[in-house]
C-alpha cells in the first residue's frame, strides 16, 4: 500500500458554517478512512446535509478546511466529483425517460461506467428497464438512483439518508448494496442516516453529530465496547439522579434506575456505591442510547 492509498479520503477541519443566525456546523473535524463504511448520525437538522454539501464542493467552508482525495472539492471540482457517487435523499431523476433510457443517458457521462454491473444491478434491484422513472414505486426510485450511483464503480460512494420513508425489504437491498460495494473492491462509503439500527447494521465507523458538533467519533467496535447500559438499586430511593462520574444518562425513580455510562467500570462502580447504590445488572448499550445519551449531555452542558 503506498502513501496515498493511507491518506484519509475525506478530511475536515475546524469546519463552521453558519445560516443566517443559526450555527449549522461548528468546528466539525472528521477523518475518513480508504476502503471503509463510515456512518453519519444525527437527528433532522443536525447539520448532516450540511456537511455533506461541503464535500460535494456545493457549500465553500467559512472557515476551516475540507479535503477529498487531498483536493479541495471548491477550487478542483473535476478532481473530486469524477470520482464519488452520489444519492441524495430527494432522489430527483427525470420523470419522462424509461429505465433503460436513463442508464443509457448518464453512462454517457461517466467514462468508467461499467455497462454489464449496471446490468447486474437493474436485475438485482428488480428494475423494468421499460418503465418510466414517473412510473416507479418510491422504493424502485430509490433503487435507480443508487443503480447511477453505483455503476461507474466510484471510489467514494456517497448517500444522504438512501432509505428514508422505505420499506424495510428496500432498505435491506440498499445496505446490501452498500456493503457489497466495499466488500468487493475495497470502495469508501460515507451515509447519513437518522435510523440507528440501520447503520449499526454495516457501519464500520462513525461520527454522531448534535446540533451542528460531532459530540462522537470512532469505530463502531470501539465505541459500543466503551459504553454499558447498568441497571442500579438503591436501598434508599434517590429523590434525584446522583451524579456518578463516567455516566452519561441516568433514568429511573425509586429504588431501580438505568445508566448509560462511558467509564471504566471500577470508577463507576466506585462511584454508584459512594452514591448508596449497587449495579445489579450490565449489558451493552444500543448505538440509540449512546446517541441519546450523548446528545443529552452536549444539550445540557454537562461534558
Amino acid at each position: 500500500m503506498n502513501v496515498s492509498d493511507q491518506a484519509p479520503v475525506i478530511e475536515i477541519s475546524g469546519l463552521s458554517r453558519k445560516f443566517g443566525q443559526k450555527l449549522a456546523l461548528n468546528q466539525v473535524s472528521l477523518k475518513i478512512p480508504r476502503g471503509r463504511v463510515f456512518g453519519l448520525v444525527g437527528g433532522n437538522g443536525a447539520g448532516k446535509t450540511t456537511l455533506i454539501k461541503h464535500i460535494l464542493g456545493l457549500l465553500k467552508a467559512e472557515s476551516g478546511s475540507v479535503r477529498v482525495f487531498g483536493f479541495d472539492p471548491v477550487t478542483d471540482p473535476v478532481a473530486v466529483l469524477s470520482r464519488i457517487g452520489y444519492l441524495s435523499e430527494n432522489r430527483d431523476l427525470p420523470p419522462w425517460m424509461r429505465v433503460d433510457e436513463l442508464l443509457r443517458y448518464t453512462q454517457a457521462f461517466y467514462p468508467k461506467w461499467d455497462p454489464a454491473y449496471a446490468e447486474e444491478l437493474r436485475a438485482q434491484f428488480g428494475l423494468d428497464p421499460a418503465a418510466k422513472i414517473k412510473n416507479l414505486s418510491r422504493g424502485e426510485n430509490a433503487k435507480a438512483g443508487l443503480l447511477l450511483a453505483l455503476a461507474f464503480r466510484p471510489e467514494l460512494l456517497l448517500l444522504d439518508e438512501p432509505s428514508s420513508g422505505l420499506d424495510p425489504l428496500v432498505r435491506r437491498d440498499i445496505l446490501e448494496a452498500i456493503i457489497r460495494t466495499v466488500a468487493d473492491e475495497g470502495r469508501t462509503v460515507l451515509f447519513s442516516s437518522h435510523l440507528l439500527e440501520e447503520v449499526e447494521r454495516v457501519a464500520d465507523d462513525l461520527a454522531m453529530v448534535f446540533a451542528g458538533e460531532v459530540v462522537l467519533t470512532g469505530t463502531l467496535d470501539d465505541i459500543k465496547d466503551a459504553h454499558h447500559r447498568l441497571i442500579l438499586h438503591f436501598e434508599s430511593p434517590p429523590s434525584i439522579a446522583p451524579k456518578v462520574p463516567g455516566v452519561l444518562s441516568l433514568t429511573g425513580s425509586g429504588r431501580e434506575w438505568t445508566a448509560i455510562c462511558n467509564g471504566r467500570r471500577p470508577e463507576v462502580l466506585a462511584g454508584v456505591v459512594r452514591a448508596g447504590g449497587r449495579i445489579v445488572a450490565e449489558a451493552p448499550a444500543s448505538l440509540e442510547e449512546i446517541f441519546v445519551a450523548r446528545a443529552g449531555t452536549k444539550a445540557t452542558g454537562k461534558e
